[in-house]
C-alpha cells in the first residue's frame, strides 16, 4: 500500500474514528484503524465490535492495500505535524508503517487487516431519511435521560418508534421521561433501541446540514452521513410503554422564563450534597422560591416572578435533572405543570414533553 493524503482530510477522519477506541481491549487489533485504499480514496475504520465507523477520505493511490495501524499513536503523530501538505503513507514487509511528511519520518509496526473484525453489512429492511440538523436537534432532547446502570439494561439507550408518519425518541432512566415527536413525509414501521455510546456519536458527528439516511435491520443499525457510516448493535429486549407514564395535561400551568430560572436552580445547586440532593420548590401565585438549606453548609434562596393560578405547592426535585432538560429546550417561556409533592413535574411542548420524578426534601 502506498498513498499521499492530505493532513486536514487525515485529521478529520480520525476525530470521526478516535472515541469509539475502547480503553478495554479485548482483542489487540481494536487498538488500531483499519485503513484500506478504494478507487481514488482511503476509508478509515474503528471498532469496538459494538459500535463500528468508518470514514472515506480523498487521497492518491499509488500502490492498492490495507493495514491496520495503532489508533493512539498514529492519531498523535497526525497532530503534531503542521502545514497543510501531504502525507505519504507507505507499507513495507512485516506489517511496517511508513509515514513520510516534509522532514519527519515516523515507522510504526501494524497489524495485518486481516485479523480486523470485519463490518457487517446491512441488508434494507427499512429506512428513514432526515436532515442531519433535525436528528440532532431530536437527539439532544433525549439524550440526557437514558440510564446509565447497567442493570437496567434496556434503558441505556434511546427508543425510536416509528408508526407510519410518526417518529418518537423516547429516553428514560425510571426517574425522568423525555419524549419527542416528529411527523415524517414517508410511512415506516419499526422499533429499536441504539445504544448511548452509539447516539451520543452519532450527535457528535451530526452537522447543521446534509441528510442521513437511518437504515434498520433486526438487531443492527446504520446511520449514513455522507462519507462517514456509523453501523451499531441494537439494545435487545422491550422498552417500556412509555405512553402509560404521560399523565394527562393539566389546564392549570405555571409560566416561568427559562433562562432566569436555570440561572437560579444552578445557584441554588451549589448547597447540594450527596447525602442531600434535592431543592425544594415552592410556588406561590406570583412568585417561585427556590431555596436549599443543609445546616452544616448554609443555605441558599432565589425568588422568581411566575404566571400560576393554581394552588400552592412545596416540592422538592433533583436539580441536576431540571438542570438537564432546562438547557436543551429553547422556549424562552416554559410551561410547568405541577399537581402536588408526590405527583411528577411535566414541561409540555409542542411536539416534547419532559417528565421528572420529584424528591422527598431532607
Amino acid at each position: 500500500m502506498k498513498i499521499r493524503v492530505k493532513r486536514e482530510n487525515l485529521t478529520e477522519a480520525i476525530q470521526a474514528l478516535q472515541n469509539v477506541i475502547s480503553t478495554r481491549i479485548t482483542l489487540p487489533v481494536l487498538a488500531n484503524f483499519l485503513l484500506e485504499t478504494q478507487k481514488d480514496s482511503l476509508r478509515m475504520i474503528a471498532t469496538d465490535l459494538d459500535i463500528g465507523i468508518s470514514k472515506t477520505i480523498p487521497a492518491e493511490i499509488e500502490e492498492e492495500g490495507k493495514i491496520t495501524v495503532p489508533a493512539k499513536r498514529f492519531s498523535e503523530i497526525i497532530k503534531e505535524l503542521s502545514g497543510e501538505k501531504e502525507i505519504n503513507i507507505s507499507v513495507k514487509k512485516n506489517n511496517s508503517i511508513h509515514i513520510l511528511y516534509e522532514n519527519s519520518f515516523f515507522k510504526l509496526m501494524g497489524i495485518p487487516a486481516e485479523e480486523f473484525p470485519k463490518i457487517p453489512k446491512i441488508e434494507k429492511e427499512e429506512d428513514l431519511v432526515l436532515g442531519q440538523k433535525e436528528l440532532k436537534n431530536l437527539l439532544e432532547l433525549t439524550i440526557f435521560a437514558v440510564s446509565r446502570e447497567e442493570a437496567r439494561y434496556i434503558l441505556n439507550g434511546v427508543f425510536f418508534d416509528l408508526k407510519e408518519k410518526s417518529l418518537n425518541l423516547v429516553a428514560t432512566d425510571g426517574r425522568r421521561l423525555s419524549l419527542v415527536t416528529k411527523n415524517i413525509e414517508k410511512p415506516v414501521n419499526f422499533q429499536m433501541v441504539v445504544p448511548l455510546k452509539t447516539v451520543q456519536e452519532l450527535n457528535r458527528l451530526l452537522k447543521e446540514e446534509g441528510e442521513v439516511k437511518i437504515i434498520q435491520s433486526e438487531n443492527q443499525v446504520c446511520f449514513k452521513l455522507d462519507d462517514t457510516l456509523i453501523i451499531s448493535r441494537l439494545l435487545e429486549g422491550n422498552f417500556p410503554d412509555y405512553q402509560q407514564v404521560i399523565p394527562p395535561e393539566k389546564k392549570v400551568k405555571l409560566k416561568i422564563r427559562r433562562e432566569p430560572f436555570l440561572q437560579a436552580i444552578r445557584r441554588v445547586s451549589l448547597f447540594t450534597t450527596a447525602e442531600s440532593l434535592s431543592i425544594k420548590i415552592e410556588v406561590f401565585k406570583d412568585k417561585m422560591v427556590i431555596s436549599k438549606i443543609v445546616p452544616e453548609i448554609g443555605e441558599a434562596r432565589e425568588e422568581l416572578p411566575i404566571e400560576y393560578g393554581g394552588k400552592e405547592i412545596a416540592i422538592g426535585f433533583n436539580p441536576y435533572y431540571l438542570l438537564d432538560v432546562l438547557k436543551s429546550i429553547k422556549e424562552e417561556e416554559i410551561p410547568w405543570e405541577l399537581e402536588d409533592a408526590d405527583k411528577p413535574g411535566v414541561i409540555r411542548l409542542p411536539n416534547f414533553i419532559h417528565i421528572i420524578l420529584p424528591m422527598q426534601l431532607v
